[in-house]
């Protein structure tokens, strides 16, 4: 260790015996710099001979100058394109403000469009659900008693034709029975006798009393007479109580016939009523039991075709309800997201 510093001491004390004896020997020359450097060292940033030199300050006039051009020329550059920018902005602001207030007011009308028609549906149907069966059930009870009143004259109607057919086959009978008369003048009394005439007394005894005069009593004999009858019509007496077989006289043919015939139209015109009577009920009852269907089925429809009209209004009226649900939502969802595009546009 004592040797380290020894050598040290040797070492140190050489430059100094160097020192001391350099101004002794005239061949060694200091170093005298002949040039003034121009370079800036950390040590000369603050010296004053910068300050004074007119070509330094030249070239840092320079570069301030051209720096400060640039950056106006660089200013003026972001100046032209920042109002460039900010119009364009503008103009997308105010073109997707534009282009949404019309998207809104469309929207807006299809929104209330559906809104309203799914009201007023909903209201159409309601309606028809409840006036439309109640119009129906008044008309049923209109039709029904239409009907019975028709019910009645129709069975009325039906009910004395079946009377009087059953009166002209009574008389016929009674005729052919009691008379002894099958045919008048050859001719069947189907086509001589009718509902119209079957009545009339006179008009049907004075036909007999014709062909039994002609073929019994005359002496000239009659084409197609039947005589069958004579000896029938000669055994009859008058019937008692008809006053007009005495008006005739005693044994007259002519009032023992028109006796008879009364006697017969009398029972056939009872038949008639008889069997009209039982006839209006039964005629009555069937053709109202008709109409009385018919008009069911009727109603039955209807009510059919209004349950129907019910069902498609409400249809309809959901269909627009859950369009205007739709249109509702993806409108306020593209809201928000326009609002939160304009509000980065703006930041």
């Amino acid at each position: 260790m004592k040797l380290l510093h020894y050598c040290k001491v040797l070492l140190f004390s050489l430059p100094l015996n160097i020192l001391s004896h350099n101004k002794n020997k005239p061949y060694i020359t200091p170093h005298i710099p002949t040039t003034i450097s121009r370079v800036l060292s950390k040590c000369d940033i603050q010296s004053s001979i910068y300050d004074n030199d007119a070509e330094m300050k030249s070239v840092k006039e320079n570069f301030d100058r051209q720096t400060s051009q640039r950056f106006d020329e660089y200013e003026e550059r972001m100046k032209g394109k920042r109002q460039k920018r900010k119009e364009e902005r503008d103009k997308n602001i105010q073109e997707i403000i534009e282009k949404d207030k019309m998207e809104k007011s469309l929207a807006e009308k299809i929104e209330k469009g559906c809104l309203k028609c799914g009201c007023g549906l909903g209201g159409v149907a309601a309606g028809v659900g409840i006036i439309g069966p109640i119009a129906v059930n008044e008309w049923a009870k209109a039709a029904l008693l239409a009907a019975k009143s028709s019910a009645i004259a129709e069975g009325a109607a039906a009910a004395k034709t079946a009377g009087d057919l059953a009166g002209v086959n009574a008389l016929i009978q009674g005729i052919n029975t009691e008379l002894g008369l099958p045919t008048l003048f050859g001719r069947s009394f189907g086509s001589i006798f009718n509902v119209t005439n079957y009545t009339d007394v006179f008009k049907i005894s004075h036909v007999i009393y014709t062909e039994f005069h002609g073929s019994c009593v005359s002496l000239r004999s009659v084409p197609g007479a039947d005589y069958s009858m004579c000896s029938t019509i000669m055994r009859l007496d008058p019937v008692p109580g008809y006053t007009r077989a005495i008006a005739y006289g005693r044994g007259s043919y002519r009032g023992i016939i028109e006796s008879h015939v009364n006697d017969i139209i009398t029972k056939a015109t009872k038949l008639a009523e008889t069997t009209k009577t039982e006839m209006t009920a039964s005629e009555t009852l069937a053709i109202e039991s008709a109409k009385k269907g018919a008009i069911e089925t009727t109603c039955a429809i209807y009510h059919t075709a209004i349950i129907a009209s019910i069902v498609a209004i409400l249809v309809i009226v959901l269909v627009m309800v859950v369009i205007y649900l739709i249109l509702r939502y993806r409108r306020k969802k593209k809201m928000n997201k326009k609002q939160q595009y304009t509000k980065l546009l703006k930041e």
